[in-house]
């Protein structure tokens, strides 16, 4: 037993650093992601978010070393206090941002990768209660805008944008925007949202397909006015030249039939 105690203790020491390196990422991603942070000591006091994911870091420990009950109870504390729901089984990655923070759900298998930001309001749910991988998969870099939800056991790529309070229940593949209820696919970057001046955050910046239909309906309507005030000029001027049984009125041409 005496022998063992040195292993126990280095292990738990190099288990505490681990934690300790992940909630410095944490705390440190805020201020590329959020032009509003000012210094480390503010972003832990007071953002609900962050505080949820230091929390998570704990509770998915727990939750690993099979202290469930533990585990729970950490993260139900976490909720009460941050108003963020994260299921200690989730899976995170390095450098999640949650912002704001209010009305986050995580659920249980969800597993989310390096570098992701969530908005507030965003929900990673499941569609059975199997016990089976139910929530969703998200790559890296990926942005979920405010109020989405991304529902069932799929797959999420990297650099995806998922527009605000979109629906999303099918895979998205890699580089693109997801807008809708349904989400649908209504642009392919083709390139990654991770710059070097760090992660895209126009999540504003998404097509809108609506709008673009109607500006080409307006610039059609505009080119057919413009060929049938061609049409017209040219029959006005062949006004001058007609014959004895019409009368033109304006744009109309009118035949008259004249008695004999």
């Amino acid at each position: 037993m005496v022998a063992l105690m040195p292993h126990t203790t280095a292990k738990t020491a190099k288990t505490f650093e681990n934690l300790l390196t992940q909630w410095r990422e944490d705390i440190g991603c805020v201020f590329a992601r959020d032009p509003a942070a000012n210094s480390s000591l503010e972003i832990i006091l007071t953002y609900p978010g962050v505080q949820a994911v230091l929390f998570h870091r704990v509770t998915h420990r727990l939750w690993k070393k099979r202290w469930r009950l533990s585990s729970r109870l950490l993260a139900g504390f976490a909720r009460a206090v941050t108003n963020v729901d994260i299921h200690p089984g989730a899976t995170i990655g390095k450098r999640l941002f949650i912002d704001h923070g209010l009305g986050v759900v995580i659920g249980e298998t969800a597993e989310i990768g390096n570098d992701v930001t969530l908005y507030h309001g965003v929900t990673l749910g499941g569609t059975t209660w199997h016990k089976t991988k139910r929530h969703p998969t998200l790559g890296d870099n990926v942005l979920v805008g405010a109020g989405a939800k991304i529902l069932g056991a799929i797959t999420i790529g990297n650099s995806v944008r998922v527009g605000a309070n979109s629906v999303v229940m099918k895979d998205v593949p890699p580089c693109c925007t997801v807008v809708g209820i349904p989400g649908r696919v209504v642009q392919s970057k083709g390139a990654k949202i991770q710059r070097k001046d760090g992660i895209d955050l126009d999540h504003h910046l998404i097509p809108d397909p609506v709008g673009k239909a109607m500006s080409c309906l307006l610039e059609r309507i505009e080119v057919l006015e413009a060929e049938r005030k061609q049409k017209v000029a040219v029959v006005t001027e062949d006004c001058a030249n007609c014959e004895a049984d019409t009368v033109c009125h304006g744009e109309q041409k009118i035949t008259v039939k004249l008695k004999s």
